[in-house]
């Protein structure tokens, strides 16, 4: 699979479009046209024997009219999609880039099939990148100095979950008055952000994640002393696969980094990408259910690797401290009910990398349980907020 490093020419609202038509066509047309031919071979085979011949001209006729119909929608909608292609290449139509809800349809549509985007559609597939209000920032001496004016030489870089984008991490700010970011770059540390296409799998997006913070690194404005990685969710999956990557030629930015911190991250797994995969096998054993099947088969590859999570045979960095932030619905961990069904997505096992026997990721890391929240509300939460200021002292 390619890998994204240069930034998108900016898709725009007529490029979603098109997408939204061939979506339409593949996923609403298609699965009605499967499921209804299905469901008609099952009602003639079953009236084949009453009425034997009979019964034959019905079915000619009934499979030429719905034949007909779902064709005729079909190519409305191919052609709606190659208009809007045209429209798009002529650059006409605002970029989705240039609003709040642009970019949070785009994050989400690239955690879904950000794959198939960047092969198919790669100027609607998202690179990762710095983010500064809303846009990309390249990373050199001089882009960096000018995005990051008062740059320290303490970098804490953020990384957002699957579907997500980096104002995620703005999200609940009226609960402390300040967020993460904001309350760290008062104690001497520089916030960055990232944004990463959430579709591609998790270990080519840590090889992506490597590349950005080493050339980060290198082109900082100042002589950087020391790293905290916080990820949220599939971030801190992506944050543990880079710290993965092994540097062949001289120190690698990896020896800077002194903390790791996951929030609801699924270490060993998610539930609910678990039961994805095999709802997709059920729906497949009958032909009248298998169209809904390959709907859920499309799935991408980021959503994929959260079936079993991030489990690498390289040990945690030595020199860091892992903290593993862990949230249930209910006030205590040990809750039946918190404890089956944690944040809704993540179980607090998972969350902490602790398999079913009791193996630990991270026998060393320091836990922190959040209760009464769910998988968001661990985002600019006071009890996390207290531990990072205290982590990062």
């Amino acid at each position: 699979m390619p890998i994204a490093t240069t930034p998108a020419p900016g898709a725009s609202v007529f490029d979603a479009l098109s997408l939204a038509a061939t979506a339409a066509d593949e996923i609403l047309v298609g699965t009605a046209r499967d499921t209804h031919d299905a469901i008609s071979r099952r009602v003639h085979g079953l009236l084949k024997h009453p009425l034997g011949s009979a019964g034959a001209p019905v079915e000619v006729v009934h499979r030429g009219i719905a034949g007909a119909i779902y064709g005729s929608l079909g190519l409305a909608l191919r052609g709606s999609s190659a208009g809007f292609d045209k429209l798009a290449e002529a650059g006409a139509g605002p970029r989705l880039e240039d609003g709040v809800r642009g970019r949070f349809v785009h994050s989400a549509v690239n955690g879904l099939i950000g794959d198939e985007l960047l092969r198919d559609r790669p100027q609607l597939a998202i690179p990762m990148a710095v983010r500064v209000d809303g846009h990309d920032v390249a990373l050199n001496p001089v882009d960096l100095c000018s995005a990051f004016p008062g740059a320290t030489d303490k970098l804490v870089f953020f990384l957002h979950g699957l579907c997500e984008n980096e104002s995620y991490f703005n999200y609940f700010r009226e609960r402390t008055g300040t967020t993460y970011g904001e309350a760290l770059a008062a104690r001497g540390w520089t916030p960055v952000f990232l944004r990463a296409n959430t579709g591609l799998p998790i270990r080519h997006n840590g090889v992506m994640l490597a590349g950005l913070i080493r050339d980060a690194v290198e082109a900082w404005p100042v002589e950087v002393e020391r790293i905290a990685l916080v990820g949220h969710s599939m971030g801190g999956l992506i944050m543990r696969a880079a710290t993965n990557i092994l540097e062949s030629d001289g120190p690698s930015w990896t020896d800077q980094v002194t903390d790791v911190i996951t929030l609801c991250s699924p270490h060993r797994g998610a539930p609910i990408a678990w039961g994805i995969g095999h709802g997709s096998k059920f729906l497949g054993l009958l032909p009248e259910t298998s169209a809904f099947g390959k709907i859920l088969d499309r799935r991408s590859e980021g959503v994929r690797d959260l079936v079993d999570g991030y489990v690498d045979d390289i040990p945690p960095l030595k020199q860091a401290r892992y903290r593993l932030v862990a949230a249930t619905l209910t006030k205590s961990a040990r809750h039946p009910v918190g404890n089956y069904v944690g944040d809704y997505l993540v179980r607090p096992r998972s969350a902490v990398g602790r398999d079913r026997r009791g193996a630990e990721l991270f026998p060393d890391a320091e836990v922190l349980h959040v209760g009464n929240t769910d998988h968001f509300g661990v985002l600019n939460h006071p009890k996390v907020l207290a531990a990072l200021e205290r982590w990062l002292a």
